[in-house]
Formats: structure tokens, C-alpha cells, sequence
């Protein structure tokens, strides 16, 4: 029987894990700062719980009004993104309309080649990964069309698993991945008008699919609707998920389009008083629920993106498997600003990054 991760031992046991793959057996997370990569649950304190006191010549605590060299934890090095064939950073603003044309009846068309392939990645600083891909990254390109246009979607099979695409959105059951799965070296073309208008998803569907999915095989698919958002000055696409770096059916890594820690690296530029918008996506596999943070900020949330009335105004969200929607807040001031999920854990081993907020 295995031990259940959310009690103390699992906890322990799931820590252990992760220590075995980051330093051990793969050795290759090294230099994360502090120990905070792997985190453990403490007994609560109590009258009669001693007070830790460093032995003299040893680690003293951090003043608190000393600066931090690095916000949360980070890795030390560079993911070879050039090798990986991506970049999260312009995963962030590539939008892609596919080859658009028109039908007889006057519909606009949008054509996509999509082609499933086997890839070994670099996760994080020499830390290899044997992904599944759509388009050879993660997340997939992002489909981005207006709402009642047609969609097109030829899509390959290049490795030796069936697979196929599924869409998050209204179409006929013959075009759902579900019922129609694509064997190794086959085709299919899926077809369908884009409905509702919103920020949804796309992913594999096939068995076991959590494998399928927590390997790599999923993405953003934006819908405008008919008359458009209100003009926002930055755009960026933002899909969570995880890492199962050694198939135990629980994650060692967490992040934002693929690498954790990349916006701790790279800070998002934005400018003081412009309107940002974030189509924010979880596919995030073998954990129940993730969520956002923003700090020093609100911002106001539409779940799945299909109305402009804002469920909430708000610095925290969370979603469920598939759940997505819009973010849009304004900075007020220049500066760095963190964004994070408000689960330590996932924060601690790559669900970080920052906004670089700048004068316009």
C-alpha cells in the first residue's frame, strides 16, 4: 500500500522522492538556494515545543531588513532553450492564427498543422525529460481565433502512442478526441466552428491520460469574441502545470509554460497604468487544484473568460484540472512584483515569477 502524501509520513515519504530525483539519481537540480526546494511539514508549535537556536558559529537567522538575493527559491544555471526549440518568453505573446482563409459561404477559415512527437527536453538546468509534444513544445502553439470563425485542424501522429486533440469548447462528438483516436503514423483532420467566445483549452485524450497529459500534450486555445476584448495594452498566455520527472504519479517540478523558475530569470516587462491581461489556463496534472497570486495588486477575474462580468475583484485565485479564465489589473507604481501560486509548494519548486513593472 503507498503511503497517502497528504499525512505527515506521505509528506515525508513524497519529500523524499523528490529529493532521491532532483539530487540523487538525476543529481542535477543543484545549487537551489536554501533548502526550501523541498518542503516539510512541521509539527505545530505547542508550550512545550523546544525553541531552535543556531549552535554558536553556525547559520544565523536573516535579519529581516536584509534584502533577499533571490525572491522564493530559483535553480542555478540556464535551460538550453535554443535545444528545447522554445522559449517560454515568447511562448507568452505567440499567438498563433494559423493559415487564415475564406470559405464559399464567406466564413472565415483557419488552418493548423499539428503533429504529436516524442522529445526529450530540458526541464530545468540539466535536468532531461522524455516530453510528448504538440509541434515539438510546451504548452502547444496557442490557437487563437474570433468566435464563430471555422477551425481546422490537421493533425499528425509522430510517435509510436495513439493520441489526438481534444478541443474545450461547443462542437459535434465526431470531432471530440475522445471518441476518435489517432494511431501511431496516422492522421485526422478535426473541423468545427469556434464557439463560445473565451479562453479555453486543448489537450490529448487519450489512455491513460493522465500521462498523456502531464507529459506535455495540451494548450491554449483563445477565442475572441465577436466584438473583441476592451484594448489591452499587454497579452499573455499563462499555463501551469507540472513535472512527473520519474513516473511515480507525483510531481517534482511545478511552473508556468513549461520551465519552472523562468519568469524569476526573465521578469515580465510591463508599463505603470497599462491594462495587462492574462488568458491563465491550469492543465496541471496528479494534483487536485492550483492557483494565482499577484502581489501588491488586485485584479479582476472572469472565469473562462465567456462574460465581461467579473466574478470577483481579487489577489487570489484557484482552479481545478481544465478551469481557466482572464485576468486584467493595472500597476500603479514601478517596480518588481511577484506572481505565484499560494500554495508554498508548488511556488517553491518553480510556480514563481515576476513582473518587471516600468514608467511608460
Amino acid at each position: 500500500m503507498h503511503d497517502d502524501h497528504t499525512s505527515p509520513r506521505g509528506w515525508a515519504t513524497r519529500a523524499h522522492s523528490r529529493q532521491h530525483v532532483l539530487s540523487g539519481a538525476l543529481g542535477t537540480l543543484a545549487g537551489l538556494v536554501g533548502a526550501r526546494l523541498l518542503p516539510t511539514r512541521r509539527a505545530p508549535q505547542s508550550a512545550t515545543t523546544p525553541t531552535v537556536v543556531p549552535a554558536p558559529g553556525g547559520p544565523r537567522p536573516m535579519p529581516m531588513t536584509m534584502p533577499m538575493p533571490m525572491p522564493m527559491a530559483d535553480v542555478v544555471g540556464e535551460v538550453d532553450h535554443v535545444r528545447n526549440g522554445f522559449n517560454p518568453s515568447q511562448i507568452l505573446t505567440d499567438f498563433d492564427a494559423g493559415e487564415v482563409g475564406t470559405l464559399p459561404s464567406g466564413q472565415t477559415v483557419h488552418t493548423y498543422r499539428l503533429v504529436a512527437t516524442a522529445k526529450t527536453l530540458e526541464i530545468a538546468p540539466g535536468v532531461l525529460y522524455p516530453a510528448w509534444t504538440y509541434n515539438g513544445r510546451i504548452p502547444g502553439p496557442t490557437l487563437r481565433v474570433r468566435q464563430g470563425d471555422r477551425v481546422r485542424i490537421a493533425f499528425t501522429n509522430s510517435t509510436a502512442h495513439a493520441h489526438g486533440v481534444h478541443f474545450h469548447g461547443i462542437h459535434p462528438g465526431s470531432m471530440d478526441a475522445a471518441m476518435t483516436q489517432v494511431p501511431p503514423g496516422g492522421h485526422f483532420t478535426y473541423e468545427f466552428d469556434a464557439e463560445p467566445g473565451g479562453v479555453h483549452l486543448y489537450h490529448c485524450h487519450a489512455t491513460p491520460l493522465a500521462a498523456h497529459l502531464a507529459r506535455g500534450l495540451y494548450g491554449a486555445f483563445i477565442v475572441d469574441p465577436q466584438r473583441g476584448w476592451p484594448h489591452a495594452e499587454h497579452e499573455f498566455v499563462m499555463v501551469t502545470s507540472g513535472v512527473d520527472l520519474n513516473f511515480d504519479g507525483q510531481n517534482e517540478v511545478y511552473s508556468v509554460n513549461a520551465i519552472p523558475f523562468h519568469y524569476v530569470k526573465h521578469p515580465i516587462t510591463v508599463k505603470v497604468g497599462a491594462l495587462v491581461r492574462i488568458f491563465l489556463v491550469n492543465i496541471l496534472e496528479y494534483d487536485p487544484i492550483n492557483s494565482f497570486h499577484l502581489h501588491a495588486n488586485f485584479f479582476h477575474y472572469y472565469p473562462t473568460g465567456t462574460s465581461r462580468t467579473a466574478s470577483e475583484y481579487t489577489d487570489t485565485i484557484a482552479q481545478m484540472q481544465g478551469q481557466r479564465g482572464l485576468l486584467e489589473f493595472r500597476y500603479r507604481y514601478p517596480g518588481r512584483y511577484l506572481f505565484h501560486a499560494h500554495k508554498t509548494e508548488f511556488a517553491e519548486l518553480g510556480w514563481t515569477g515576476l513582473f518587471q513593472v516600468v514608467e511608460a
